[in-house]
């Protein structure tokens, strides 16, 4: 009976999960990724996948994807679940509008709407209303007809307008060809079409390494009440605990499962080590002093019985392991740089026109030395172009001025791009160190977690995260006392982000950065500038003290727009009051002409419903002698059905021109 109801639990626990994970292990040539990883992800769930970078966490994405196999193991997905994934690299057609790119993603509805087309049009051309042929049609009609609603068919254009616009998107830029946008802006696209499909299992590869603050929020609140299940990757702990409800570790090969965020599973993690190495000396202590009696009195007659019964006792332990750490960590301090003078960077009347294009105008800024502040806004708002003003990459008009011994480090935003992919790691630090630090670029490259054989490896086999590291190891080649960060967190794992926050946080230059990560901002930096509408407005405080205003700011124009639109409505009520009365009338109209349908509908089902009881009879021998005018009553039951599809016909088209009447 047990047997019974552990297989049952087994069985129910398999058709709840959507993907299951089984003893999973992955090798590539010697090297072993995973190695017998096991576990479920439910409907519902909200999994943070996490883990250093090259823990896996990429790779188990594409084994559900089928993109990668598994050395063994199985991982089982039911058929009817679907998946949405979302690489962290991908290639998109640049053929269509972004409009017309984000339809695709309704490719099924599209389809079961000319199918729906097709199957109206076959009916309207017949009139054998009893054949097998035509009740056929009539079924799949129905059948598309739901299928259709169920996806949303009724609102495509709507979902992709309010998709396009959350992610960012302007109203303008619906009808422009996706070749225009940038990496970032077609990755946007891809998560539309994503988003739009509503699959029943969304996997999202650094989902937010593309998006801005404000599309990251609205990104947030789509998630939250997201019906299906979501596992994700990110290195971004605000976005992870605003979103996640289970953390999934992956560290040297094994998985760790915790319920709970990312901030509560660190504190879980930690106790849970604690309690492991606490149990695991106990137990040592144990085995130690029986293992020290066993010695001592191995051979004493006297103590034959006492030492046979702690051998025993000794085999039944059951060894307690602690779980390997992976301490592995970068190592970063800025080298200390002269002093500048007190005026870092003064702009006024600056102004950046890409031709016609014009990302901001008439800006003023003002940096003194020692500052730590943040660029924030939408993407496209112009924070990389000020970057690359400041250190000189680009033209302007207007006044800009670098102050005196200011010496200014600079990490662009695709700076792992611009690395030379045939170079190794250590060319790479060592054809542009001079002077004593070239006697260092072992020590700064080990710092960077790039040691032993790591250096020797060229650029082009290095993920993200690593390019990330090493373009990063570049800025400590010389003492800048200006540093210009371009999104310097994207790829870095969490560790590695917070000892990169650390080091900033020590460091005693000038610091401008350009970030959406909230929880990297958070205590780094005193002054936000926000760039938006072409300007740039200065935010006194830190970056969640900025949202909160911001906040209030949205919810205040909300309002002010609320009021403009009561005066507007109350303006066109006024003047539309004649036309409200005659749709009003119309209205009236449609609901009696809907009812005549749907009593005609109803005629019709109990004359087929007859129908089909007075023909299974004459198809009974026995019975169809019982009464001899059955005949006849089919013959009139099927006159009057072909006079009520007749009538239907007619009183659906009085429909469709009231209703075009009403619009």
């Amino acid at each position: 009976m047990l047997k019974c109801y552990f297989l049952n639990f087994i069985f129910a626990k398999i058709i709840l999960s959507m993907i299951s994970v089984d003893q999973l292990t992955i090798e590539f040539g010697g090297f072993q990724l995973f190695r017998d990883v096991s576990f479920v992800v439910n409907p519902k769930d909200r999994i943070g996948l996490v883990g250093k970078n090259g823990a896996g966490k990429s790779t188990l994405l594409k084994v559900f994807m089928g993109i990668q196999p598994s050395t063994k193991g199985s991982v089982t997905i039911p058929p009817d679940i679907s998946l949405g994934y979302l690489p962290q690299n991908m290639v998109c057609r640049d053929s269509r509008t972004v409009f017309d790119e984000s339809r695709e993603a309704f490719s099924e509805v599209l389809k079961l709407d000319e199918e729906i087309k097709n199957i109206n049009s076959q009916l309207s051309d017949r009139t054998d209303y009893e054949s097998s042929e035509y009740l056929k049609l009539i079924h799949k009609l129905t059948d598309a007809s739901d299928r259709y609603q169920i996806l949303g068919g009724g609102s495509i254009e709507a979902n992709i307008e309010q998709t396009l616009l959350g992610l960012g998107f302007k109203p303008t830029d619906f009808e422009r060809q996706t070749s225009e946008f940038s990496g970032g802006w077609r990755m946007r696209i891809e998560l539309a079409k994503i988003l739009l499909q509503k699959p029943k299992v969304l996997l999202l590869d650094e989902p937010t390494n593309h998006l801005d603050i404000e599309a990251i929020q609205w990104f947030e609140d789509f998630l939250k009440d997201y019906p299906g299940a979501v596992v994700l990757i990110s290195h971004d702990r605000a976005f992870l605990d605003n979103i996640t409800k289970r953390t999934v570790e992956i560290s040297l090969g094994k998985i760790y499962d915790y319920n709970a965020a990312y901030s509560k599973f660190e504190i879980l993690r930690k106790d849970r080590r604690e309690q492991q190495m606490a149990a695991y000396k106990n137990q040592k202590k144990i085995i130690d002093e029986t293992e020290d009696f066993i010695e001592r009195f191995r051979y004493k007659a006297t103590k034959a019985v006492q030492v046979q019964s702690r051998i025993k006792q000794l085999d039944k332990i059951e060894r307690i392991e602690v779980d390997e750490e992976d301490s592995s960590a970068m190592s970063i301090k800025f080298p200390p740089a002269p002093r500048s003078g007190d005026l870092v960077i003064r702009a006024k009347d600056l102004t950046k026109n890409y031709g016609d294009l014009t990302v901001f105008r008439d800006i003023d800024l003002t940096v003194t030395r020692g500052e730590k502040i943040a660029f924030v806004g939408r993407n496209g708002e112009g924070k990389s172009t000020l970057s690359k003003i400041i250190v000189g990459e680009l033209d302007y008009s207007g006044e800009f001025k670098i102050g005196h011994n200011v010496s200014v480090g600079y990490f662009a935003q695709n700076q792992d791009e611009l690395l030379e992919e045939n170079k190794t790691v250590f060319q790479t630090i060592d054809d542009i160190a001079v002077g004593d630090v070239r006697l260092k670029i072992r020590d700064i490259l080990g710092a960077f977690l790039f040691g032993g054989e790591d250096i020797d490896k060229k650029v082009k086999v290095l993920s993200g995260g690593e390019r990330s590291r090493l373009a990063m190891a570049k800025l400590l080649l010389k003492p800048y006392n200006l540093l210009i960060l371009d999104e310097p967190t994207n790829h870095l794992d969490l560790r590695s982000k917070d000892i990169l926050k650390k080091a900033l946080k020590n460091y005693e230059g000038t610091l401008v950065i350009v970030s959406h990560d909230r929880e990297f901002l958070d205590d780094l930096v005193e002054k936000v500038y926000e760039f938006r509408d072409q300007k740039i407005k200065e935010h006194l405080g830190g970056i969640y003290e900025f949202l909160r205003n911001r906040k209030l700011e949205n919810l205040k124009e909300i309002e002010r727009k609320e009021k403009q639109s009561s005066k507007s409505k109350e303006k066109q009520n006024s003047e539309n009051k004649q036309s409200y009365i005659e749709r009003k009338e119309i209205d009236k109209q449609i609901r009696k002409a809907e009812s005549n349908v749907a009593q005609s509908e109803t005629k019709i089902e109990n004359l087929e419903l007859e129908m089909e009881r007075i023909s299974e009879i004459l198809s009974n021998p026995e019975k169809m002698n019982e009464d001899p005018s059955l005949f006849a009553k089919y013959d009139e039951l099927k006159k009057q059905l072909e006079q009520e599809m007749h009538s239907w016909e007619e009183l659906t088209e009085v429909v469709d021109e009231l209703k075009q009447q009403r619009i």
